[in-house]
């Protein structure tokens, strides 16, 4: 009992805001999607992609358990390549995600708040307040909040489910339509591409772990990091069947032409609700989804300039000039910044670029899988550390498993 205790009091949080990273866009919006679209006929990608992902994403806290240092450092001590590999990935993402999550909160603040001031301005309150929360606390303010918010999150998404399955919505699998087209290939990999999270969160979760340890000063045991992993990890996963099932239960075979703008996405799954479950169930629906996108975009606001902040201080190690100009804080008031005037220029045809970001996080998880795998089997990880024999073979099976799905998507894009 006073190990479970101290597991708790001292290792407990970065598997959470893991959880609140994931559970956003692609389970808001891709899982009920899947669900709305597809019935229960894709629960199996839901569940492979998460268990083929598991272990280049548990490699994240494993290694800052073993070493004290970030995943960053550790594809810098590896090689160039490997560092470059994930800067070009992180850089080339990172504001299109910021920017695609923030839009989607904003859309649901108004339908929260009854506020109807411009998307855009919604998008810059939005981000005002997680740089608020995240300025002066950092980890500690961020720690504190998600716990609260994945709470919330978790109780209103399982009063939405269990209405759903009690008022008997049940949906027709036979009717649902093949996935094995350009479209479907096209929808299925940017589902699985997010699902439950993209695999360079590992790094994200290598920092958050470290910075657990500073603000507890306990260095967290293997097995305490790994459980903390897991309850978040395992979570997120079963919130994403969750939503693909409430979309599944309310929406599919409704003939309702979704929006591919994540905001009239996000107004249209709520007014869908409301009409299934009645007018009563509203509230539960707006908390609900406002709660899983608010916690996206918190965590997604602190992760970036956290990593950014890594990187440069892994290129740039020892210069304090670099340090004060690229600090968290203005890094994360830039990025924040930068999101916005994406927003403003891409317009409402930003949701294209949502499209490719998640596709993109899929395509190359190969390579991202492949260097969390050297890296947690080099000589930079001492033997008691190193994986168990199932979970190496559960990562070559993932390497195989994502290589083919990404290499499908090719044939059924190019060639059919």
């Amino acid at each position: 009992m006073n190990k479970v205790h101290s597991t708790f009091k001292y290792a407990f949080g970065p598997g959470l805001i893991l959880a609140a990273a994931a559970v956003g866009v692609s389970h808001l919006v891709q899982s009920t999607r899947a669900g709305a679209d597809y019935g229960f006929t894709l629960v199996w990608a839901v569940i492979l992609a998460s268990l083929m992902k598991y272990p280049f994403l548990e490699f994240g806290p494993r290694f800052a358990a073993a070493t004290e240092k970030s995943l960053i450092e550790g594809y810098e001590r590896m090689g160039g390549w490997s560092l470059w590999i994930y800067i070009i990935f992180t850089v080339g993402t990172m504001f299109a995600i910021q920017a695609a999550v923030t839009i989607v909160t904003a859309s649901l603040a108004i339908e929260l708040t009854g506020i109807d001031l411009p998307l855009l301005a919604w998008c810059a309150i939005i981000l005002a307040i997680c740089i608020s929360i995240l300025i002066k606390g950092q980890y500690s303010a961020l720690d504190s909040m998600i716990k609260v918010v994945i709470v919330v999150l978790s109780l209103s998404t399982l009063v939405a489910f269990a209405v759903a399955f009690f008022d008997g919505h049940t949906p027709t699998i036979t009717e649902a339509p093949s996935i094995w087209n350009v479209a479907g290939i096209t929808f299925l990999i940017a589902l699985m591409g997010w699902m439950p999270i993209p695999i360079d969160a590992a790094a994200w979760h290598s920092l958050w772990t470290l910075e657990r340890s500073k603000q507890t000063n306990h260095r967290s045991t293997l097995k305490e990091s790994l459980l903390d992993f897991n309850i978040g990890y395992i979570g997120s996963a079963i919130l994403a069947l969750i939503f693909l099932g409430l979309g599944a239960m309310v929406m599919f075979g409704t003939g309702v032409s979704f929006s591919s703008a994540g905001a009239a996405f996000a107004g249209q799954l709520i007014d869908l609700y409301t009409q299934t479950l009645g007018e009563w169930a509203h509230w539960i629906i707006v908390i609900c989804a406002f709660t899983t996108m608010f916690s996206t975009t918190l965590t997604v606001t602190d992760s970036y300039p956290r990593v950014s902040r890594e990187i440069i201080r892994v290129l740039n190690p020892g210069s304090v000039k670099i340090s004060r100009i690229f600090s968290y804080r203005n890094l994360m008031i830039l990025i924040s910044l930068t999101s916005v005037g994406l927003l403003y220029i891409t317009g409402s045809q930003f949701t294209y670029i949502i499209d490719l970001a998640t596709s993109l996080s899929f395509l190359t998880a190969p390579a991202l899988a492949y260097i969390n795998y050297k890296l947690i089997t080099s000589d930079q990880i001492d033997k008691e550390f190193k994986p168990k024999k199932w979970l190496i073979v559960l990562s070559w099976f993932g390497m195989i498993f994502l290589t083919a799905f990404a290499l499908t998507f090719f044939y059924w894009r190019f060639f059919m």
